[in-house]
């Protein structure tokens, strides 16, 4: 074991050199990312600090208005909003009083095809009925008569002529 000794030793520096070789490449490596990175960082705030200054100065600018527009947008909304309610209500009343008079007219012309239809009914039972029997008492006389006048021809040695009844005298 004693002779195994120097040569854990010697690997054992040999290790640390080879990590300290690692590390040196690290190091270096990492110093190049360093100055890479601080070119791209230059590069940015060259060509992004101006886009980001112009915007919050147009940004400082527009909020005001951004405000006032949203100020009116929320006034002009409560307003439309108020606006369809009452034409909504006025709407609905127009409908509601459309439908009443509606139903008053539908119950007029109700009422008066009733009084009609009551009316040609007395109408008939009063006048066209006594009409129609005066007619046919009429017609009878008259029938009568021309029997009586009509045997007055027979006597007489004439032919029996007969007359039309006058549909004039007809009422119905």
């Amino acid at each position: 074991m004693e002779n195994l000794t120097p040569v854990f030793v010697g690997m054992t520096a040999l290790a640390l050199c080879v990590e300290a070789v690692v590390f040196v490449l690290i190091y270096v490596a990492i110093r190049k990312s360093a100055s890479r990175m601080e070119v791209l960082v230059t590069e940015i705030k060259g060509k992004v600090l101006p886009v980001v200054e112009q915007a919050e100065v147009i940004l400082t600018e527009v909020r005001p208005k951004l405000q006032v527009i949203a100020e009116n947008l929320e006034e002009s909304t409560t307003l439309l909003r108020e606006q369809v309610k009452r034409a909504d209500a006025t709407v609905k009343d127009a409908m509601d009083r459309g439908r009443l008079q509606v139903i008053r007219a539908d119950e007029l012309l109700t009422r008066t095809l009733d009084r009609v239809e009551q009316t040609s009914d007395i109408v008939h039972s009063t006048v066209i009925s006594p009409v129609r029997r005066l007619s046919g008492l009429v017609q009878g006389l008259t029938v009568g008569l021309e029997f009586l006048f009509s045997g007055r021809g027979r006597r007489n040695g004439g032919s029996r002529e007969r007359r039309p009844v006058p549909q004039d005298e007809m009422f119905i």
